[in-house]
């Protein structure tokens, strides 16, 4: 019996594999239509790959063969390295030959490359995060980490060439012997989490940029990386340093790995308690402007945490609309069953809005240095973004993850993987408190930015602009009285920015339901509660459509 006919037989839809992610993603369509064809080609070959049933498998590899902790070697000597499975290297190699840590930074291959170099990389993330999340972290710190580099102009000459490139290198040498070199992150303590004002490390200054640091970060996401951008303390204020995992001589650099955290996801990157005493760490920036010099990299972070959440929310629910038209309930297609249809239309709506929203963000981010309009965008949207994308990724997974019944509830299947990574997206690099007190700080300070978003918004939502506007205000205000209601007012603005979005591609039909039932209907914490003036079938046949 053939394959297919097996399915049938059991009533089962086929594996979610080989259904190009790029080429049935219309949102995706719209954003590179008029892109050249060499890009579009690199699109629809990672769309491609990612699922893949090669691709599929080294993802559940690299997320069931943990990585391991090797403090000591048979001698007694410290060895303080983490060994990874074959299959995350894989995926590091992949992913960095496609050039998700260099793009920003490379010299420009066309016109599009020169002025949309965040908006197209932002692509490759949104596809590549719907095969695995946890690999993209040092990536995406990697990237960021050029920006924090750039207060050091020296430090930056030595480590750019390796940090750029695509030539995968996981070898455990020092960075000046290898062909490429990775950059962590870490600045959480366990005494003050991800408080950066409060750093208990200390560094003492030996030479002119040169300082022993000594102290314990709480997480120290991909251990293996060649250096880690940390805070420490220098005379009471915050310093930035680039802290070498290995000298240049192959010693290392006094960092005494304790233990790999046990977490709930984004488990193929490992991410390690570690204690230092006179660790070598080399200043960026003034030694009393780390929190300035670091929230370069952080900003950056964020954007690509927004993007990697909007496409494993689009992973999840593609699967789910996959799954639901494979199975038969009562002689029907479980997707055509007016519940059913109704939940996965309902979920299609946040999926639209949240990529609209992050990808509208990277493109503020290249229109940024000329035009005042869109830094402000780029300011005010970047916590704005994150928050409500993280924020809802758990949420939406789960309800896709239901649709699919027992099934989706089994480590045979991508979604389970997708719900357990979720969480993490909304701690890494500022929870949701983070996200909203940075919005409240713009709101206190910086108001001024918060009219060219406002006129952005309005404009693009057209007749019902001026009323949301509004409401963006009433909300602002409450916020800059009341710390506490900083939340109601970064979902509302994301809410307002993620319709104006969809109406300025031409999703004017998804717009209006997204906007009518997120922000005119009353809070609701469950999906399928979609207006019947709505038509479910028309939301997920046009957002999801029927790939063969």
């Amino acid at each position: 019996m053939a394959d297919a006919d097996i399915y049938k037989t059991l009533n089962q839809p086929r594996p979610w594999s080989n259904l190009n992610a790029f080429q049935s993603d219309p949102l995706l369509g719209d954003l590179t239509r008029a892109l050249g064809r060499p890009l579009r080609e690199e699109f629809d070959a990672i769309g491609r790959y990612v699922t893949s049933p090669e691709a599929q498998e080294l993802a559940q590899m690299a997320n069931t063969s943990l990585p391991q902790l090797k403090t000591h070697g048979p001698a007694g000597e410290r060895l303080d390295t983490v060994s990874f499975h074959p299959a995350w290297h894989a995926l590091m190699r992949r992913s960095m030959a496609t050039g998700l840590h260099s793009l920003l930074w490379e010299p420009p291959r066309d016109a599009d490359s020169r002025s949309k170099a965040h908006k197209l990389r932002a692509v490759r993330l949104f596809l590549s995060a719907q095969l695995e999340c946890g690999h993209l972290e040092p990536l995406s710190s990697t990237s960021a980490s050029l920006a924090v580099l750039a207060a050091a102009p020296q430090l930056r000459d030595e480590w750019a060439p390796k940090i750029l490139s695509r030539k995968y290198d996981s070898t455990n040498r020092a960075q000046n012997q290898k062909t490429s070199a990775t950059i962590g992150l870490a600045i959480a303590e366990k005494q003050a989490g991800s408080d950066m004002r409060a750093p208990v490390t200390k560094a003492h200054r030996v030479s002119e940029g040169v300082y022993r640091l000594s102290g314990h970060k709480w997480f120290v996401s991909a251990p293996m990386s060649d250096a880690f951008i940390m805070l420490a303390d220098v005379e009471g204020k915050p310093g930035c340093f680039l802290v070498p995992r290995l000298l240049d001589e192959g010693r290392g650099n006094a960092l005494r790995y304790q233990r790999l955290k046990d977490k709930l996801g984004l488990r193929s990157n490992a991410a390690a308690e570690v204690e230092f005493s006179d660790a070598f760490g080399f200043l960026l920036g003034p030694p009393d402007g780390g929190l300035r010099t670091i929230l370069d990299m952080l900003t950056l972070m964020r954007l690509d945490s927004a993007v990697i959440a909007s496409g494993l929310m689009r992973a999840a629910v593609a699967e789910a609309a996959h799954a639901a038209r494979g199975r038969k309930v009562a002689g029907r297609a479980l997707v055509v069953q007016p519940l059913m249809m109704r939940v996965l239309a309902d979920l299609a709506l946040d999926v639209a809005a949240a990529g609209a929203l992050s990808f509208r963000l990277a493109e503020s981010f290249d229109r940024a240095r000329d035009s005042a309009e869109e830094a402000a965008y780029a300011r005010v949207m970047t916590p704005v973004a994150k928050y409500w994308t993280t924020k809802i990724a758990p949420a939406v997974v789960a309800e896709a993850m239901e649709t699919m019944g027992a099934n989706g509830f089994i480590e045979d299947r991508p979604i389970t993987r997708h719900y357990r990574d979720a969480p993490g997206l909304a701690m890494h690099d500022g929870a949701g408190n983070l996200m909203a007190l940075d919005l409240r700080r713009v709101v206190e300070h910086g108001g001024e930015l918060f009219e060219a978003v406002f006129q952005i918004i309005a404009r693009d939502l057209g007749a019902s602009g001026g009323k949301i506007v509004e409401l963006l205000r009433a909300a602002m205000a409450l916020c800059k009285s009341d710390e506490s209601a900083a939340r109601i007012f970064i979902e509302q603005l994301a809410l307002a920015a993620g319709a104006a979005e969809l109406y300025r591609l031409g999703a004017g039909r998804i717009a209006d339901a997204f906007l009518e039932t997120r922000l005119a209907a009353g809070w609701r914490s469950t999906y399928g509660m979609l207006d019947t003036r709505f038509d479910p079938s028309y939301i997920v046949e046009l957002l999801f459509p029927e790939v063969d």
